[in-house]
């Protein structure tokens, strides 16, 4: 089996005993963390009009984190594209790259990140922004082109730097456009599990090589919840499980703490609603988690794992991705 990368993707999420300014500071704490375990990169989720999601100026966390860390890559996954101007994102992520180089990485979206009424006020009641998208990527890669420099609109800082930018999605159409401009490609299967394998067979048959990726990078966005024991882990999985049920029945609320046995509480209608949204969930012991993971990465042959472990107790968020770190070097090693 190939070595994977491994990496973390985290929403700021509020807790139920918090507010924004803890719910930063457990994203500042799990980025050391990642740094100190050797993950890959953290990346930070753009959402709006949440009440309990703290990562809407999504470029500003950015920078935050990066400054309280020394090595790990920073970067969004990712930049809701439509809802900005392809100019100002240049010049944000050109800044970061700027203060924090080679740390910077720049995940672009097609999704508003937030309902349509919200979408509209981000977009100044413009929403055919999204079907710009592709044009917005390119005007993106041209921002930071060094041949952009007899251009009469330019990106400083931003223009000439070296920002890899990434195309993410929960469904095909990405897949399409990913192949098309031989970037690497992450999909959300934290949440859209249903698409995932046919999108990448799509990303990879379809793949161009440019000069920014001579062959396909899949990077599989999945829910990781690890512990001591399965029992414990299955607990801490809980807390995952009341705000995916949060999110479909518009009963938001802040990440909660683990009820016992919830799921045999819950009727058949909203079990069946959220199970298949959480498909790409792996939650259990390390020696559980290292059948589990190398499975999926046998099975979909991808080249990073991002994990996201929406877990209430912070020093247990953080052992959890220890352990995680744990079943990942295993597997490289085996």
């Amino acid at each position: 089996m190939k070595k994977i990368n491994y990496s973390v993707l985290d929403l700021s999420m509020i807790t139920k005993d918090g507010n924004a300014a803890t719910a930063i500071k457990r994203t500042v704490d799990l980025a050391q963390k990642a740094e100190e375990l050797g993950y890959e990169r953290v990346w930070l989720a753009e959402h709006h009009n949440m009440e309990f999601i703290a990562s809407s100026a999504t470029s500003v966390l950015i920078g935050h984190v990066a400054a309280q860390t020394k090595s790990i890559r920073v970067g969004s996954g990712g930049i809701m594209l439509p809802n900005h101007a392809p100019l100002a994102i240049a010049e944000q992520f050109g800044t970061l790259e700027t203060l924090y180089p080679s740390r910077i990485d720049l995940g672009l979206g097609r999704a508003p990140g937030t309902d349509q009424q919200t979408a509209m006020a981000l977009r100044r009641g413009d929403l055919n922004t999204a079907y710009q998208f592709p044009n917005d990527v390119t005007a993106l890669q041209t921002y930071f082109s060094e041949t952009n420099r007899t251009a009469s609109v330019r990106a400083f800082p931003g223009e000439g730097l070296d920002i890899p930018i990434w195309i993410l999605g929960s469904s095909t159409d990405s897949a399409y456009l990913a192949a098309e401009m031989g970037l690497p490609y992450a999909f959300a299967s934290h949440f859209a599990p249903k698409q995932f394998k046919i999108a990448v067979q799509i990303y990879r048959n379809n793949f161009r090589p440019s000069k920014y990726l001579n062959k396909p990078y899949v990077l599989a966005c999945v829910n990781g919840i690890a512990a001591d024991t399965n029992e414990e882990a299955e607990l801490l999985s809980m807390s995952l499980y009341q705000m995916f049920s949060g999110i479909l029945t518009n009963a938001r609320k802040p990440l909660s703490p683990p009820i016992p046995n919830l799921l045999e509480t819950w009727p058949q209608e909203l079990l069946d609603a959220v199970l298949p949204m959480t498909a790409c969930t792996f939650v259990g012991d390390k020696d559980t988690l290292i059948q589990k993971f190398s499975h999926f990465i046998e099975e979909h042959g991808v080249d990073e794992l991002m994990i996201t472990g929406n877990i209430f107790d912070n020093e247990k968020r953080l052992k959890s991705y220890s352990i995680l770190a744990e079943v990942f070097n295993a597997i490289n090693l085996s």
